[in-house]
């Protein structure tokens, strides 16, 4: 069966974390360990900041595929470590990514040993549905696989996470990012959200990161503030292209990400020695997707196709509403596949199932315009011209071809600077 359809299942896992805090943290010299206490505030990432456990607890696929056992032996206690064992420990981690030690690490590896232990257990348990899944899409771009971790720290492994300033998914995409990167985000479809699609998204994003700053310290910092924010940080530390240099420039939330991601990596594989009891996951059913072509809600599949709300929601975050515009354009729907079988057998039912109730006016208008939108779209796509960049290939020179300038293909292509690689796809008109 296909990893893919195994994983999905997990759609709507998500994991906690508690309340966020300012207290005493280190400012950054040249060294990973060279550190003078201040005070200061760091920012926590989203994955680490305040969530209700209870309503974790009552989500469709925690009740259904996580199981709450009592059979790990951990005794709940989180033991004491030299700092000499700290260092030993990350320096074991089968990373690419370097993982110093150093106190701020020590402090966030504090908080995910101790009073974020539970969301620890359950994030280990989700991570039985989402990490072969991100190792997929980091492989494809041929990615450290230690980046699978910074959903823990951007998300706390819950797809439909929602920050305070608009990012959402797992991978905690801005509406204007993601949709550079291909996720589609409308007023009843948010692409974001999309465990499948969000992770091919981020890999490739991770990548053009890596490619501006060839340091993956700094590709995480700048994952998580933006690329013109480390500049910017890099220039007021003279050039330097160190993140523990640039350390004190930094926005105060990202002062904390790469220590809490380099804490994050600890934690997820050495949580049997701080006694935390991973949450055991059962293997969920296989599913499969289908095309719709035509407007459906899932109220008339859920009634129809046998498959309860909650899991069509669960397998179709993507969905802002329970609309499935398809009239707009085909849209995918995955289900069980005796819910795909019922569906395909019921035919014309299935969409003529109460329509006149369900399809509200409002609903209507809302996807008419989107579907207006997404053909005005397609109609201006139809004049665009894309070509692939060849190896020894520069703007300047694909501009002449392409009669154009380097500032319009700059401007077209969202580019920063000059730089192109081989194999790029580049819109010339």
């Amino acid at each position: 069966m296909n990893i893919k359809r195994h994983i999905i299942v997990g759609l709507s896992l998500i994991c906690t974390s508690l309340t966020g805090y300012a207290q005493n943290e280190e400012n950054r010299n040249t060294g990973q360990d060279n550190i003078t206490e201040q005070e200061e505030e760091i920012g926590l990432p989203e994955g680490m900041k305040s969530y209700e456990l209870d309503s974790l607890l009552r989500e469709w696929n925690v009740k259904n595929y996580l199981i709450f056992d009592g059979t790990c032996e951990g005794n709940g206690e989180n033991p004491v470590y030299s700092k000499e064992e700290y260092i030993t420990r990350l320096s074991h981690l089968p990373n690419v990514i370097d993982m110093p030690y150093n106190e701020v690490v020590r402090k966030f590896i504090d908080q995910y040993s101790g009073r974020l232990r539970r969301s620890v257990s359950i994030m280990l348990g989700a991570g039985n549905f989402y990490f072969p899944l991100f190792e997929e899409a980091l492989e494809s771009y041929q990615l450290p696989l230690e980046l699978k971790y910074l959903p823990v720290i951007e998300s706390a492994l819950n797809p439909g996470a929602t920050s305070r300033v608009g990012a959402a998914g797992l991978w905690q995409f801005m509406p204007a990012t993601g949709k550079q990167y291909g996720l589609e985000i409308t007023s009843l479809i948010d692409e974001r959200r999309d465990p499948i699609k969000s992770s091919y998204a981020a890999a490739r994003y991770l990548k053009d990161l890596y490619d501006i700053f060839g340091d993956w310290t700094l590709a995480i910092a700048s994952y998580n503030c933006g690329p013109q924010n480390v500049s910017k940080a890099i220039k007021r530390a003279g050039g330097a292209k160190d993140y523990w240099t640039i350390y004190p420039y930094l926005p105060a939330e990202t002062r904390g990400y790469v220590p809490a991601f380099i804490a994050a990596n600890y934690i997820m594989n050495y949580y049997c020695e701080h006694n935390i009891c991973p949450i055991k996951a059962q293997l969920p059913a296989g599913t499969d997707t289908i095309m719709v072509s035509r407007d459906v809600r899932l109220e008339q599949i859920n009634e129809l196709c046998g498959i309860g709300m909650d899991e069509l929601k669960a397998l179709n975050p993507q969905y802002r509403t329970t609309l499935v515009p398809g009239d707009a354009r085909p849209l995918s729907l995955r289900m069980s596949p005796e819910a795909i079988s019922a569906f395909i057998e019921a035919g014309d039912s299935v969409y003529n199932h109460r329509a006149d109730e369900l399809f509200s006016k409002k609903e209507k208008e809302v996807a008419v315009s989107d579907g207006a939108t997404t053909k005005k779209a397609n109609s201006s796509r139809a004049g665009r011209k894309t070509i692939t960049i060849r190896q020894g290939d520069n703007l300047a020179a694909i501009a002449r071809r392409n009669h154009t300038t380097v500032s319009a293909l700059q401007k077209l292509n969202g580019l920063r600077n000059t730089n192109i690689r081989a194999g790029q796809k580049l819109r010339v008109k």
